[in-house]
């Protein structure tokens, strides 16, 4: 077994303790041990059904904090071609949240993803990845038709 150390904030570990009395946990190691056993094993259950998605990546941060603004918005320019859009909202003086949209092959875009959420500084981060199919067809909206692809949802 290997010992860990981590720093976390302390409404974290409030919401640690408050868990380990709910569920009857004696120690912390145990109560995060767990936790990141559940973590690791619902990603592995959420393993992409498809080749293509789309994802809305959000995550909340300390604008002040070591370039960190600067270093997510490089990240995003250096995928651009799987990038669709970002909203910004101040939620104080120091923190911002951001919602990220992508889309594109499902590899490129869970990568991209964790790497937005890992940055150090980000606060809170959650990935919303949906499987699509992509559909080209040829169809009309009044008199003229057209071709375009599709997304659509992989249910």
């Amino acid at each position: 077994m290997q010992r860990l150390t981590i720093s976390l904030d302390d409404n974290i570990a409030e919401a640690i303790d408050q868990f380990m009395a709910e569920k009857g946990y004696n120690n912390r190691s145990e109560a995060i041990r767990d936790l990141v056993r559940d973590s690791l094993l619902r990603m592995k259950r959420e393993q992409p059904l498809t080749h293509d998605c789309v994802a809305a990546v959000s995550y909340v941060y300390d604008y002040d904090g070591r370039d960190l603004a600067m270093r997510l918005d490089r990240a995003q320019h250096e995928h651009h071609d799987i990038t669709i859009a970002t909203m910004r909202t101040r939620l104080d003086h120091r923190h911002c949240m951001e919602v990220t949209m992508l889309k594109g092959h499902t590899s490129a875009v869970q990568k991209l993803a964790e790497t937005l959420v890992a940055e150090r500084g980000v606060r809170f981060g959650q990935i919303n990845l949906v499987p699509i199919r992509a559909e080209t067809g040829h169809h009309s909206h009044g008199e003229h038709g057209h071709t375009h692809t599709h997304s659509t949802p992989a249910l």
